[in-house]
């Protein structure tokens, strides 16, 4: 039986080692990159001419640069749902899918930082945040909680990772070689030992204790930035709630997309199963149904209630010039993926993948929805100011930062797939031990 054991361990560690890319994986690879050479280009030309180069201007000094800020932290926050919440409730089910969470939530945090620094216009000025900052203002908060969420990410990654790494030192695969230096700095001290393991799994507990309510508050101060102020659309006591359900939906709809795509191009159907996208889905209806409760808040209440600055501002998405985007993103994004998903067939692997790029492709335009409308229904009326004022338009050096800075997160995410085990190998070991034994 122990023979049979150790067959069965060694052929689940051969089976999710980090291996050599495909053809796909490598243009995949060049192609991200040239994408993040290319918003790279774009920004050196902003940092040389200035702002003057996108589409900002007095009115509307927020434009994709903070909707693609609010994207990447909302699916940051997904660590929070699959790593800290399922993993404390012993969810074990989830164990395939916490790495993929935690990278998810790594490199949205990573780069849901990098473009704001984008955003400020001049980056060697952001010193002065921490230098001249005033705690009574809601940015200094968002740069405090954002950088803490970034290192109990990474700690939350780093962890669980130990005991992978030490696998990758003792066999030495022959597909990442070159990066053997690399595991052995930082896996070498791990010995596997009773002691270590329960310092690992205590301090793992302790990271998903504390960033249940970090996610909670990065989300939460991020919607401050927009319900502190008296701009309609923005003054609103439901934000907070508002900004958080619909982070959970997207963080999940980014999960079961990633799941997918592992799944089909890495062979991992043996351990991420049509059971894995079945519970995903009840989770995503859950979601949707949550953050659809809100939405209703959001829009539906301040209808009713016929203010003047409010019904311009609701006509505009419900019947007027964002009347497209923002029914695409509440049909296409929200209703069309629940209404699939209550459905058995609806839960399959193939028609979840399909929801998730929804989800994912919806919350993307609600955030821009949510910034870029309400910068244009100013306080006082636009007199005498010129054409370009009056309206949002990104230049190209806009969107090539932005579809950089999503490239880059892809290309974070599918690096580490090609360097480290996408799926923690020694929890499921230590699990089907544990089944083993009952």
């Amino acid at each position: 039986m122990e023979n049979n054991k150790l067959t069965a361990d060694e052929k689940l560690i051969a089976e999710l080692m980090p291996r050599k890319f495909n053809k796909l994986g490598v243009i995949w690879v060049a192609l991200l990159s040239v994408i993040c050479v290319f918003g790279l280009y774009a920004y050196i030309l902003q940092l040389r001419y200035g702002l003057v180069v996108t589409g900002l201007r007095d009115y509307a000094s927020w434009g994709i640069y903070i909707s693609n800020f609010e994207f990447f932290v909302s699916i940051s926050i997904v660590a929070a749902l699959f790593t800290a919440i399922l993993r404390l409730f012993n969810v074990n089910w989830a164990t395939p899918i916490t790495r993929i969470a935690e990278i998810i939530a790594f490199s949205g945090i990573l780069f849901g930082a990098i473009i704001i620094i984008v955003d400020m216009g001049r980056p060697e000025r952001f010193y002065n945040l921490f230098i001249f900052g005033r705690l009574q203002s809601p940015i200094l908060w968002d740069v405090i909680v954002i950088c803490t969420y970034l290192c109990v990410s990474v700690i939350l990654l780093y962890i669980p990772l130990m005991p992978d790494l030490k696998l990758l030192i003792e066999r030495k695969p022959k597909a990442v070689a070159f990066l053997h230096g690399i595991y052995k700095f930082f896996g070498s001290f791990w010995t596997g030992s009773k002691e270590q393991e329960k310092v690992a799994n205590n301090s793992v507990n302790i990271l998903c204790v504390a960033m249940v309510p970090v996610a909670l508050i990065v989300k939460s101060v991020t919607s401050w930035l927009f319900a502190t102020t008296f701009r309609t659309g923005w003054d609103s006591n439901n934000f907070g709630a508002y900004f958080i359900s619909g982070a959970f939906l997207v963080g999940a709809g980014c999960v079961v997309v990633a799941m997918y795509i592992y799944r089909k191009y890495w062979g991992l159907e043996k351990y991420i199963t049509d059971m894995h996208f079945d519970k995903m889905g009840r989770i995503l209806v859950l979601l949707a149904l949550i953050y659809g409760y809100f939405n209703i808040n959001e829009y539906m209440l301040p209808f009713f209630k016929v203010k003047k600055e409010e019904e311009i501002l609701l006509n505009s998405l419900f019947s007027g010039s964002y009347a497209v985007a923002f029914w695409s993103a509440i049909i296409g994004g929200m209703i069309i993926p629940t209404v699939i998903m209550l459905f058995k067939n609806g839960r399959k692997p193939v028609p979840m993948f399909i929801c998730g790029l929804l989800i994912v492709t919806g919350a993307w335009i609600k955030r821009y929805l949510i910034v870029t409308p309400t910068m244009l229904l100013p306080f006082l009326p636009m007199h005498n100011v010129p054409p370009a004022y009056t309206h949002y338009y990104p230049t190209w050096q806009e969107w090539a930062i932005d579809i950089a800075t999503l490239a880059g997160a892809l290309l974070v995410v599918t690096l580490f797939t090609r360097f480290f085990p996408i799926l923690p190998i020694q929890e499921l070991i230590n699990e089907s031990h544990e089944k083993d034994n009952k």
